[in-house]
Protein backbone atom coordinates (compact mmCIF):
# COMPACT_ATOMS: atom_id res chain seq x y z
CA UNK A 1 0.00 0.00 0.00
CA UNK A 2 1.56 3.27 -1.13
CA UNK A 3 1.02 6.60 0.56
CA UNK A 4 0.11 9.65 -1.44
CA UNK A 5 1.11 13.24 -0.84
CA UNK A 6 4.75 12.55 0.10
CA UNK A 7 7.94 13.08 -1.90
CA UNK A 8 8.95 9.43 -1.75
CA UNK A 9 6.26 6.77 -1.64
CA UNK A 10 6.39 4.45 1.33
CA UNK A 11 4.95 0.96 1.45
CA UNK A 12 3.29 -1.18 4.05
CA UNK A 13 3.38 -4.95 4.01
CA UNK A 14 0.20 -6.77 3.05
CA UNK A 15 -1.39 -9.15 5.53
CA UNK A 16 -3.69 -11.75 3.98
CA UNK A 17 -6.24 -12.40 6.73
CA UNK A 18 -9.38 -14.29 5.69
CA UNK A 19 -12.46 -12.06 5.74
CA UNK A 20 -14.37 -14.19 8.25
CA UNK A 21 -11.36 -14.26 10.61
CA UNK A 22 -10.97 -10.48 10.39
CA UNK A 23 -14.67 -10.00 11.18
CA UNK A 24 -14.41 -12.36 14.16
CA UNK A 25 -11.35 -10.51 15.50
CA UNK A 26 -13.10 -7.14 15.12
CA UNK A 27 -16.17 -8.38 17.01
CA UNK A 28 -13.99 -9.92 19.75
CA UNK A 29 -12.03 -6.66 20.13
CA UNK A 30 -15.23 -4.65 20.58
CA UNK A 31 -16.68 -7.16 23.07
CA UNK A 32 -13.49 -7.14 25.17
CA UNK A 33 -13.40 -3.34 25.21
CA UNK A 34 -17.13 -3.17 26.04
CA UNK A 35 -16.77 -5.51 29.05
CA UNK A 36 -13.61 -3.71 30.21
CA UNK A 37 -15.32 -0.30 30.18
CA UNK A 38 -18.44 -1.61 31.95
CA UNK A 39 -16.23 -3.05 34.69
CA UNK A 40 -14.38 0.27 34.95
CA UNK A 41 -17.71 2.00 35.49
CA UNK A 42 -18.57 -0.58 38.16
CA UNK A 43 -15.57 0.59 40.20
CA UNK A 44 -16.85 4.17 40.22
CA UNK A 45 -19.13 5.71 42.81
CA UNK A 46 -20.97 8.97 42.12
CA UNK A 47 -19.96 10.32 45.53
CA UNK A 48 -16.26 9.81 44.70
CA UNK A 49 -16.68 11.61 41.40
CA UNK A 50 -18.27 14.58 43.18
CA UNK A 51 -15.45 14.80 45.74
CA UNK A 52 -12.73 15.01 43.08
CA UNK A 53 -14.74 17.34 40.85
CA UNK A 54 -15.23 19.75 43.77
CA UNK A 55 -11.46 19.61 44.48
CA UNK A 56 -10.10 19.03 40.98
CA UNK A 57 -6.41 19.82 41.51
CA UNK A 58 -5.27 16.19 41.41
CA UNK A 59 -7.47 15.30 38.44
CA UNK A 60 -6.41 18.43 36.53
CA UNK A 61 -2.70 17.70 36.99
CA UNK A 62 -3.25 14.08 36.02
CA UNK A 63 -5.11 15.11 32.84
CA UNK A 64 -2.33 17.51 31.86
CA UNK A 65 0.25 14.78 32.44
CA UNK A 66 -1.78 12.22 30.49
CA UNK A 67 -2.51 14.35 27.42
CA UNK A 68 0.75 16.33 27.30
CA UNK A 69 3.55 14.01 28.38
CA UNK A 70 2.51 10.87 26.49
CA UNK A 71 1.60 12.47 23.09
CA UNK A 72 4.79 14.59 23.11
CA UNK A 73 6.84 11.53 24.08
CA UNK A 74 5.27 9.45 21.29
CA UNK A 75 5.84 12.20 18.71
CA UNK A 76 9.44 12.83 19.82
CA UNK A 77 10.45 9.16 19.78
CA UNK A 78 8.83 8.59 16.38
CA UNK A 79 10.74 11.57 14.94
CA UNK A 80 14.06 10.68 16.58
CA UNK A 81 13.92 7.09 15.28
CA UNK A 82 12.64 8.31 11.87
CA UNK A 83 9.69 5.94 11.76
CA UNK A 84 7.73 5.52 8.56
CA UNK A 85 4.25 7.12 8.59
CA UNK A 86 2.24 3.95 9.32
CA UNK A 87 4.41 3.06 12.30
CA UNK A 88 4.26 6.70 13.41
CA UNK A 89 0.46 6.86 13.29
CA UNK A 90 0.27 3.72 15.44
CA UNK A 91 2.65 5.20 18.01
CA UNK A 92 0.70 8.49 18.01
CA UNK A 93 -2.66 6.74 18.47
CA UNK A 94 -1.24 4.82 21.44
CA UNK A 95 0.37 7.94 22.90
CA UNK A 96 -2.86 9.96 22.62
CA UNK A 97 -5.05 7.24 24.17
CA UNK A 98 -6.53 7.83 27.65
CA UNK A 99 -5.37 5.92 30.70
CA UNK A 100 -6.22 2.24 30.96
CA UNK A 101 -7.75 0.14 33.71
CA UNK A 102 -4.40 -1.55 34.43
CA UNK A 103 -3.29 1.70 36.04
CA UNK A 104 -5.78 1.07 38.87
CA UNK A 105 -4.06 -2.22 39.70
CA UNK A 106 -0.58 -0.68 39.54
CA UNK A 107 -1.72 2.26 41.69
CA UNK A 108 -2.77 -0.26 44.32
CA UNK A 109 0.66 -1.90 44.03
CA UNK A 110 2.47 1.37 44.81
CA UNK A 111 0.02 2.26 47.60
CA UNK A 112 -1.48 5.12 45.61
CA UNK A 113 -4.75 7.02 45.94
CA UNK A 114 -7.27 4.52 44.54
CA UNK A 115 -10.12 7.03 44.41
CA UNK A 116 -8.00 9.43 42.35
CA UNK A 117 -6.84 6.58 40.10
CA UNK A 118 -10.35 5.40 39.30
CA UNK A 119 -11.72 8.93 38.82
CA UNK A 120 -8.74 9.83 36.64
CA UNK A 121 -9.22 6.78 34.40
CA UNK A 122 -12.86 7.70 33.88
CA UNK A 123 -12.21 11.42 33.34
CA UNK A 124 -9.42 10.76 30.84
CA UNK A 125 -11.75 8.48 28.85
CA UNK A 126 -14.33 11.29 28.69
CA UNK A 127 -11.73 13.96 27.85
CA UNK A 128 -10.27 11.77 25.10
CA UNK A 129 -13.45 12.25 23.07
CA UNK A 130 -12.29 15.77 22.21
CA UNK A 131 -8.57 15.75 23.00
CA UNK A 132 -7.53 12.58 21.17
CA UNK A 133 -8.66 13.67 17.66
CA UNK A 134 -7.27 17.18 18.32
CA UNK A 135 -3.85 15.88 19.42
CA UNK A 136 -3.65 13.45 16.50
CA UNK A 137 -4.49 16.28 14.09
CA UNK A 138 -1.76 18.50 15.56
CA UNK A 139 1.03 15.91 15.78
CA UNK A 140 0.28 14.24 12.43
CA UNK A 141 1.33 17.52 10.77
CA UNK A 142 4.90 16.64 11.68
CA UNK A 143 5.00 13.65 9.30
CA UNK A 144 4.82 13.86 5.52
CA UNK A 145 1.93 11.96 4.00
CA UNK A 146 0.26 11.39 7.37
CA UNK A 147 -2.30 14.20 7.18
CA UNK A 148 -4.95 11.95 5.64
CA UNK A 149 -3.86 8.69 7.28
CA UNK A 150 -5.41 9.34 10.72
CA UNK A 151 -8.92 7.77 10.86
CA UNK A 152 -10.70 10.53 12.79
CA UNK A 153 -14.21 9.16 12.21
CA UNK A 154 -13.23 5.69 13.41
CA UNK A 155 -11.48 7.11 16.47
CA UNK A 156 -14.47 9.24 17.50
CA UNK A 157 -16.80 6.26 16.99
CA UNK A 158 -14.58 4.04 19.14
CA UNK A 159 -14.35 6.68 21.88
CA UNK A 160 -18.12 7.17 22.00
CA UNK A 161 -18.56 3.40 22.19
CA UNK A 162 -16.30 3.34 25.29
CA UNK A 163 -18.25 6.03 27.15
CA UNK A 164 -21.60 4.26 26.84
CA UNK A 165 -20.51 1.02 28.61
CA UNK A 166 -18.62 3.07 31.22
CA UNK A 167 -21.85 4.96 32.00
CA UNK A 168 -23.71 1.64 32.16
CA UNK A 169 -21.15 0.37 34.68
CA UNK A 170 -21.58 3.47 36.88
CA UNK A 171 -25.36 2.97 36.87
CA UNK A 172 -24.95 -0.73 37.73
CA UNK A 173 -22.70 0.14 40.66
CA UNK A 174 -25.15 2.81 41.85
CA UNK A 175 -28.42 0.90 41.55
CA UNK A 176 -27.29 -2.76 41.61
CA UNK A 177 -23.97 -2.83 43.52
CA UNK A 178 -24.23 -6.59 44.08
CA UNK A 179 -23.54 -7.18 40.39
CA UNK A 180 -20.37 -5.05 40.36
CA UNK A 181 -18.08 -7.78 41.70
CA UNK A 182 -19.39 -10.23 39.10
CA UNK A 183 -18.60 -7.84 36.25
CA UNK A 184 -15.15 -7.16 37.70
CA UNK A 185 -14.35 -10.87 37.82
CA UNK A 186 -15.31 -11.16 34.16
CA UNK A 187 -12.88 -8.33 33.38
CA UNK A 188 -10.02 -10.22 35.05
CA UNK A 189 -10.69 -13.27 32.88
CA UNK A 190 -10.81 -11.03 29.80
CA UNK A 191 -7.54 -9.31 30.56
CA UNK A 192 -5.70 -12.54 31.28
CA UNK A 193 -7.04 -14.83 28.56
CA UNK A 194 -8.95 -13.18 25.72
CA UNK A 195 -6.63 -10.25 25.18
CA UNK A 196 -3.56 -12.50 25.12
CA UNK A 197 -5.17 -14.81 22.57
CA UNK A 198 -6.25 -11.84 20.46
CA UNK A 199 -2.75 -10.38 20.37
CA UNK A 200 -1.14 -13.73 19.54
CA UNK A 201 -3.52 -14.27 16.61
CA UNK A 202 -2.88 -10.82 15.19
CA UNK A 203 0.92 -10.69 15.54
CA UNK A 204 1.62 -14.18 14.26
CA UNK A 205 2.60 -12.65 10.90
CA UNK A 206 4.69 -9.86 12.40
CA UNK A 207 8.33 -9.09 11.58
CA UNK A 208 10.49 -7.91 14.45
CA UNK A 209 11.23 -4.16 14.19
CA UNK A 210 13.90 -2.65 16.48
CA UNK A 211 12.55 0.92 16.23
CA UNK A 212 9.12 -0.26 17.42
CA UNK A 213 10.77 -2.17 20.28
CA UNK A 214 12.75 0.91 21.36
CA UNK A 215 9.70 3.20 21.43
CA UNK A 216 7.60 0.60 23.25
CA UNK A 217 10.27 0.25 25.93
CA UNK A 218 10.91 3.98 26.42
CA UNK A 219 7.38 5.43 26.29
CA UNK A 220 5.93 3.94 29.51
CA UNK A 221 9.18 4.56 31.42
CA UNK A 222 9.22 8.22 30.37
CA UNK A 223 5.53 8.51 31.24
CA UNK A 224 6.02 7.06 34.75
CA UNK A 225 9.02 9.32 35.41
CA UNK A 226 7.68 12.63 34.07
CA UNK A 227 4.23 12.04 35.59
CA UNK A 228 5.81 11.70 39.02
CA UNK A 229 8.12 14.69 38.51
CA UNK A 230 5.22 16.93 37.43
CA UNK A 231 3.19 15.89 40.48
CA UNK A 232 6.08 16.63 42.84
CA UNK A 233 6.62 20.05 41.22
CA UNK A 234 2.91 20.80 41.76
CA UNK A 235 3.35 19.81 45.44
CA UNK A 236 0.92 16.92 45.51
CA UNK A 237 1.19 14.32 48.26
CA UNK A 238 3.52 11.34 47.65
CA UNK A 239 0.47 9.07 47.43
CA UNK A 240 -1.14 11.21 44.71
CA UNK A 241 2.20 11.58 42.92
CA UNK A 242 2.62 7.81 42.69
CA UNK A 243 -0.94 7.49 41.42
CA UNK A 244 -0.48 10.10 38.68
CA UNK A 245 2.79 8.44 37.71
CA UNK A 246 0.99 5.14 37.09
CA UNK A 247 -1.91 6.87 35.33
CA UNK A 248 0.44 8.72 32.98
CA UNK A 249 2.47 5.74 31.83
CA UNK A 250 -0.41 3.25 31.54
CA UNK A 251 -2.31 3.66 28.27
CA UNK A 252 -5.64 2.09 27.30
CA UNK A 253 -4.21 -0.57 24.97
CA UNK A 254 -7.62 -2.21 24.49
CA UNK A 255 -8.90 1.07 23.04
CA UNK A 256 -5.80 1.46 20.88
CA UNK A 257 -6.12 -2.01 19.36
CA UNK A 258 -9.86 -1.59 18.82
CA UNK A 259 -9.27 1.70 16.97
CA UNK A 260 -6.65 0.04 14.78
CA UNK A 261 -8.91 -2.91 14.00
CA UNK A 262 -12.00 -0.83 13.28
CA UNK A 263 -10.43 2.15 11.51
CA UNK A 264 -7.87 0.50 9.22
CA UNK A 265 -8.36 -2.16 6.52
CA UNK A 266 -7.15 -5.69 7.36
CA UNK A 267 -4.58 -5.55 4.55
CA UNK A 268 -2.45 -3.00 6.42
CA UNK A 269 -3.31 -3.68 10.05
CA UNK A 270 -0.76 -6.47 10.52
CA UNK A 271 2.48 -4.45 10.70
CA UNK A 272 0.72 -1.86 12.91
CA UNK A 273 -0.32 -4.33 15.59
CA UNK A 274 3.15 -5.13 16.87
CA UNK A 275 3.52 -1.84 18.74
CA UNK A 276 0.51 -2.21 21.10
CA UNK A 277 1.67 -5.74 21.92
CA UNK A 278 5.18 -4.59 22.77
CA UNK A 279 3.89 -1.53 24.64
CA UNK A 280 1.62 -3.46 26.98
CA UNK A 281 4.44 -5.94 27.63
CA UNK A 282 6.90 -3.22 28.67
CA UNK A 283 4.16 -1.24 30.43
CA UNK A 284 3.33 -4.16 32.71
CA UNK A 285 6.96 -5.18 33.24
CA UNK A 286 8.18 -1.69 34.12
CA UNK A 287 5.17 -0.94 36.35
CA UNK A 288 5.69 -4.21 38.22
CA UNK A 289 9.39 -3.41 38.72
CA UNK A 290 8.51 0.06 40.04
CA UNK A 291 5.92 -1.48 42.36
CA UNK A 292 8.33 -4.12 43.66
CA UNK A 293 11.01 -1.48 44.23
CA UNK A 294 8.52 0.64 46.19
CA UNK A 295 7.41 -2.34 48.30
CA UNK A 296 11.04 -3.20 49.10
CA UNK A 297 11.69 0.43 50.01
CA UNK A 298 8.67 0.42 52.35
CA UNK A 299 9.88 -2.73 54.08
CA UNK A 300 13.46 -1.57 54.65
CA UNK A 301 13.01 2.16 55.29
CA UNK A 302 13.42 3.26 58.94
CA UNK A 303 10.09 4.10 60.64
CA UNK A 304 9.38 7.77 61.31
CA UNK A 305 9.73 8.81 64.93
CA UNK A 306 6.48 9.00 66.87
CA UNK A 307 4.44 7.34 64.13
CA UNK A 308 3.10 3.83 63.82
CA UNK A 309 3.10 2.15 60.40
CA UNK A 310 0.12 -0.10 61.15
CA UNK A 311 -3.31 0.45 62.56
CA UNK A 312 -4.95 -1.37 65.44
CA UNK A 313 -6.17 -4.92 64.87
CA UNK A 314 -9.62 -4.94 63.31
CA UNK A 315 -12.47 -7.42 63.11
CA UNK A 316 -12.78 -8.60 59.50
CA UNK A 317 -16.21 -9.76 58.38
CA UNK A 318 -16.27 -12.16 55.42
CA UNK A 319 -18.99 -12.63 52.79
CA UNK A 320 -20.82 -15.22 54.91
CA UNK A 321 -20.56 -13.38 58.18
CA UNK A 322 -17.50 -15.20 59.56
CA UNK A 323 -15.06 -12.92 61.31
CA UNK A 324 -11.55 -12.90 62.69
CA UNK A 325 -9.16 -10.44 64.30
CA UNK A 326 -6.18 -9.32 62.26
CA UNK A 327 -4.09 -6.23 61.58
CA UNK A 328 -5.26 -3.96 58.79
CA UNK A 329 -2.40 -3.62 56.28
CA UNK A 330 -4.41 -1.38 53.97
CA UNK A 331 -4.60 1.64 56.28
CA UNK A 332 -3.68 4.13 53.54
CA UNK A 333 -6.33 2.69 51.21
CA UNK A 334 -9.17 2.71 53.73
CA UNK A 335 -12.04 5.15 53.34
CA UNK A 336 -13.48 6.13 56.73
CA UNK A 337 -17.24 6.39 56.81
CA UNK A 338 -18.21 8.40 59.93
CA UNK A 339 -21.89 7.45 59.63
CA UNK A 340 -21.58 3.67 59.41
CA UNK A 341 -18.45 3.52 61.58
CA UNK A 342 -16.73 1.17 59.17
CA UNK A 343 -13.54 1.06 57.20
CA UNK A 344 -14.21 0.11 53.60
CA UNK A 345 -11.52 -0.87 51.15
CA UNK A 346 -11.33 -2.84 47.93
CA UNK A 347 -9.46 -6.12 47.81
CA UNK A 348 -9.48 -6.57 44.04
CA UNK A 349 -12.02 -7.71 42.93
CA UNK A 350 -14.06 -8.30 46.10
CA UNK A 351 -15.14 -5.61 48.54
CA UNK A 352 -14.71 -6.25 52.26
CA UNK A 353 -16.14 -4.25 55.14
CA UNK A 354 -14.11 -3.93 58.32
CA UNK A 355 -15.46 -2.86 61.72
CA UNK A 356 -13.43 0.08 62.89
CA UNK A 357 -11.12 0.40 65.88
CA UNK A 358 -9.32 3.64 66.62
CA UNK A 359 -6.17 3.99 64.58
CA UNK A 360 -2.96 5.23 66.11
Amino acid sequence: LEASGSDAPWTVGILNIPKHMNTAINVLSIIILFITMISLGCTMEISKIKVHLLKPKGVAIALVAQFCIMPITAFSLAKILQMDPFKAVTVLICGCCPGGSLSNIFSLLVNGDMNLSIVMTTCSSVAALGLMPLLLYVFSKGFKGLENAVPYAGIITALVSTLVPCAIGILINHYKPNYSSVVTKVRICNLISSECVLFIIDVIWMIFMPDVLSVAALMPLIGFTLGYVMSVICRLSPQCSRTISMETGCQNIQLCTTILKVAFPPQVIGPMFLFPLMYITFQCTEALLVGLWFRCYQIHKPPAEGKSESCQPVYVTGPRGQGQMRACTFADLCCFDPDKKTLRFRLFPAQVQVCINKRR
